[in-house]
């Protein structure tokens, strides 16, 4: 909900009280504001001028010459491209000086020639949403309609003077979803009265009834519905004020007759509908339950199926409006309306509910309907509104309300006695300043002894039990003011899981690496949510999925992940290495909930090293990535249990991928993206990983051994094997060390060659082993004798021959 801080004025007096203080008392008092925003902030120099001549630029088609009267003496030329700029315009003017939202200055130029004093405006240039501003002027400058002197400043007239305040509402708070609502909240704030409209209305000897009668046959959705007729209403553009408010609130402005129902909605927060009494159709209106199939074409001109659960506005024969949520196209307001039926209802918010959800459509209307409205509210706004139909549009009302009434909502009555009050919060409060709260909240107050009897109006339909009670009190007394107590009893010490420990320990190393988290959709679509799974199932299929490409949970981290790297690809940022730890979600059968495993992934594209300065330079590949994984597994201390092993996964390089396992069990995946699938997501060399966070999360270590440095120094040997291609370094390496015996510390890969002095189907791979014992200096027979059993090992389960 946003709230203007003017508007409100109009009902509170808020004294001296500034905006941001206002909403810090706001906030004390239980609804969060989110922020407040200056209109005019970045704004200067804005004034109304008057284009006293528009001519076509001599350099330029699309550039016209203006003269504008901007109130200072001699008129002065400006240049502008906007294509709806015409002689005799009152439009706003930024004057050389002037200061645009973005620190955007308006100085003296030359356009093609022509000098330029200053820039005649749009609104969005003045920071309005282009979705806000009305149709007519969403293509080029704002022209004012109402009479306005050149060289009076604009910010006031284009109410850019007012401050709003972005309320952040629970659900149960339905009453702030309008101004007079909110009035009533700083009213009780402030402890000051609440000032409502004055609404008198000169009605016609016409009685409505005569051009309308009302019928419900669904009372249980619609216990309340009033219809009144406002003649002869000429449609045009609603003033400036109330345009501007309109869009201050995120509405966009239309004509004055929706403009004042749009109005009506957030000043008292009961949506309105007026349709065009001449196309309506009948002179009666009848509310009903859809019949199954039953099709209506929405305002939005689309046809929508409806069914017997959903309700309808009907004009006896066909329906005309969705109940609550949307009008029908056919009935709609247009510039050739001349009488309106003005709806005001109250329906069921379970109805409203359903119906939205099932179209797909939210809007300020049903938001309302769903969270309650006042129904002591119906009448007066259908009076308010004709009021200022009258008023802004011309026309005749006509006498009375045509309703059809079967409402029965009392206010409702609570009592509490003041101990319970001062026993749950654990104060002092005296029974006079309770008192005092609630009729600060304008509700009727009773004091028997020590029993307090609330009578709650309609308005607040939050407050039913004792306990909704001693919110009011605490949250108007000050929660800042309620006693501050320590909790008693034994105390439990917090702390993380190892769980926690080790998935921040996992964030950390994997930023510390160099990759930035990214957090993606668990939904995806079809196609993707079965590439890349550790584990394949069919995946989980939403029931009523927002789109065909949001309709499945996913398998896989991975194939968001790519969706990531090709949008920063596509924004010029091409080294991009990102990881994400999330969920994945497991099929268990149809009528079950999914099972959910958390993944850790990562993605890397471009360059890994790139130093131009040294001429260095290194790109993302296998190795960057098998380097990063080693660096963690040695972090959570799984890393001697960890094998490699060449893998054949669709979707990956068929010879850049591993298989990766931890104590025998697979647990995910490290290798570069197929050629295709780079080409299909427009990247280049990619490198991806994907492991299961539980087996490493939970891995059970041994108890921690600790051993003496050694003194003794150790002995290094070179080994280089000439094999098969197909023989892997890591059975090699595996072979060697089970050879080497215990003497055999430590043992990596130094050399790989595949040359000419080869033979076909041959290469030399080149090991450097460290042998090293505790307790004395290995002799060099010792060492010999260990080396020749590694060179049997491998020469009789590998192949193996030792490179002369």
């Amino acid at each position: 909900m946003l709230v203007s801080y003017k508007w409100l004025q109009e009902y509170v007096d808020l004294g001296n009280i500034t905006a941001a203080e206002l909403a810090e008392k706001i906030t004390r008092s239980g609804i969060e504001v989110d922020g407040v925003e200056q209109l005019s902030k970045g704004l200067k120099g804005i004034v109304v001028g008057e284009v006293l001549e528009c001519e076509q630029h001599p350099q330029a088609d699309k550039l016209k010459k203006c003269l504008v009267d901007i109130g200072e003496g001699e008129p002065v030329q400006i240049i502008c491209g906007a294509p709806n700029v015409a002689k005799g315009q009152k439009v706003i003017v930024a004057k050389v000086g002037a200061v645009l939202p973005g620190n955007f200055k308006i100085k003296k130029a030359k356009l093609r020639g022509e000098e330029s004093n200053g820039m005649i405006c749009s609104l969005q240039e003045l920071g309005i949403e282009g979705k806000l501003v009305p149709k007519e002027f969403a293509d080029g400058i704002y022209a004012f309609k109402d009479d306005v002197e050149a060289g009076t400043d604009a910010i006031p007239l284009l109410n850019l003077d007012d401050e709003v305040l972005e309320l952040d509402l629970t659900p149960n708070r339905a009453d702030a979803l309008s101004m007079l609502g909110m009035a009533y909240e700083a009213a009780a704030i402030l402890d000051q009265d609440v000032n409502l409209p004055d609404i008198e209305i000169d009605e016609t000897d016409e009685k409505a009834e005569s051009m309308i009668s009302v019928k419900v046959e669904a009372p249980e959705d619609n216990p309340l519905y009033t219809a009144k007729i406002i003649k002869n209403v000429k449609i045009g553009p609603s003033p400036l004020w109330m345009q501007m408010r309109l869009m201050a609130a995120g509405i966009r402005p239309h004509n004055n007759v929706v403009d004042i129902t749009n109005y009506i909605l957030l000043e008292y927060g009961q949506p309105l509908h007026a349709f065009d009494y001449d196309l309506f159709g009948s002179k009666e209106v009848v509310v009903r339950r859809a019949r199954e199939g039953e099709k209506i074409v929405t305002l939005d001109d689309i046809e929508r199926t409806l069914t017997s659960e959903q309700l309808v506005i009907t004009n006896g024969k066909v329906p005309v409006a969705l109940a609550g949520v949307m009008g029908g196209a056919d009935s709609e307001v247009n510039d050739d309306t001349t009488t309106i039926l003005l709806e005001s209802a109250y329906f069921s918010g379970q109805s409203i509910r359903d119906t939205s959800k099932y179209h797909g459509l939210r809007s300020e209307a049903s938001q309302r309907y769903e969270k309650g409205v006042d129904p002591e509210r119906v009448r007066p706004a259908a009076e308010r509104a004709a009021q200022l139909m009258a008023k802004y549009a011309g026309g005749d009302v006509l006498t009375g309300l045509v309703e059809a009434n079967h409402l029965s909502i009392e206010p409702a009555v609570v009592s509490i006695t003041l101990e319970k009050i001062n026993r749950v919060l654990g104060t002092e409060i005296s029974m006079d300043e309770v008192k005092k709260i609630f009729e600060r909240l304008k509700f009727g107050v009773q004091i028997e002894g020590s029993l307090i009897t609330v009578t709650v109006p309609t308005r607040r339909g939050d407050i039913s039990i004792e306990e909704d009670l001693i919110e009011e009190v605490a949250r108007l007394y000050g929660y800042d003011r309620l006693p501050k107590t320590l909790p008693k009893g034994e105390a439990t010490p917090g702390g993380l899981t190892k769980a926690q420990r080790n998935r921040r320990m996992t964030r950390d190393f994997l930023e510390g690496a160099g990759l930035f988290q990214a957090i993606t959709y668990s939904l995806t679509s079809e196609a993707k949510s079965v590439m890349f799974s550790l584990e394949h199932r069919e995946p989980v299929k939403l029931s009523m999925p927002m789109s065909e490409e949001r309709s499945r949970l996913r398998l896989s981290l991975i194939p968001q992940l790519l969706e990531s790297l090709s949008y920063n690809i596509a924004r010029k940022n091409e080294s991009v290495a990102l990881y994400e730890i999330g969920s994945v979600f497991l099929n268990e059968g149809e009528g079950r909930q999914p099972e959910e495993r958390e993944h850790i992934a990562g993605a890397m594209t471009g360059m890994w090293v790139d130093h131009p300065w040294q001429g260095e330079e290194k790109m993302v590949d296998f190795f960057v990535a098998k380097g990063i994984l080693e660096g963690l597994f040695k972090k959570l201390g799984v890393d001697p249990h960890i094998e490699w092993k060449p893998a054949q996964i669709e979707g990956m390089h068929p010879g850049r991928t591993a298989q990766i396992y931890l104590a025998g069990e697979e647990i995910g995946f490290v290798g570069q993206l197929h050629p295709h699938l780079q080409k299909e997501f427009d990247l280049k060399n990619t490198i991806l990983f994907e492991l299961m966070a539980e087996p490493l999360f939970h891995y059970e270590h041994p108890e921690l051994r600790y051993k003496p440095i050694p003194r003794f120094p150790a002995i290094s040997r070179d080994i280089a094997l000439v094999v098969d291609k197909a023989v892997d370094a890591g059975t090699l390496a595996s072979i060697i060390k089970d050879a080497g015996g215990k003497w055999l510390k430590d043992i990596y890969v130094f050399d790989l060659y595949e040359g000419e002095h080869m033979p076909d189907g041959k290469k030399s791979i080149a090991f450097s082993l460290t042998f090293a014992a505790p307790d004395k200096t290995l002799t060099d027979e010792e060492v010999a004798a260990a080396h020749s059993k590694v060179v049997e090992a491998v020469q009789k389960k590998a192949g193996a021959e030792l490179r002369s």
